[in-house]
């Protein structure tokens, strides 16, 4: 069973900058679509950014485009999430997943695609 482990967190002020990471131990990362989650006290997890097995598609939660940027290197097995200018409203535990089906053409934001995830990482932005 592949296993996610998410990186990165910490607390920091609004405006400033963290880069989370998720590696993975599975052989076939590079065929699957990943994608970042949130969940912050009290309310659902949501949906952040994706990426396609390939990098050729992000997508971004309307509350992050043009802060975050989502990549991966597949040679490492790992993605990453550079979050810029963060705000107090992003403080969750930040959770990455798999998608469940290989090679799948573009992004998801639903969770109901995404069979592995990680444990999470806590980032707090304080204002």
């Amino acid at each position: 069973q592949v296993q996610l482990v998410e990186s990165g967190g910490g607390l920091v002020q609004a405006g400033d900058s963290l880069r989370l990471s998720c590696a993975a131990s599975r052989r076939t990362f590079s065929s699957y679509g990943m994608g970042w989650f949130r969940q912050a006290p009290g309310k659902e997890r949501e949906f952040v950014a994706a990426i396609s097995w390939n990098g050729g598609s992000t997508n971004y939660a309307d509350s992050v485009k043009g802060r975050f940027t989502i990549s991966r290197d597949n040679a490492k097995n790992m993605v990453s999430l550079q979050m810029n200018s963060l705000k107090p409203e992003d403080t969750a535990v930040y959770v990455c997943a798999a998608m469940a089906r290989p090679y799948y053409i573009g992004t998801t934001y639903s969770q109901y695609e995404y069979n592995v995830w990680g444990q999470g990482t806590q980032v707090t932005v304080s204002s």
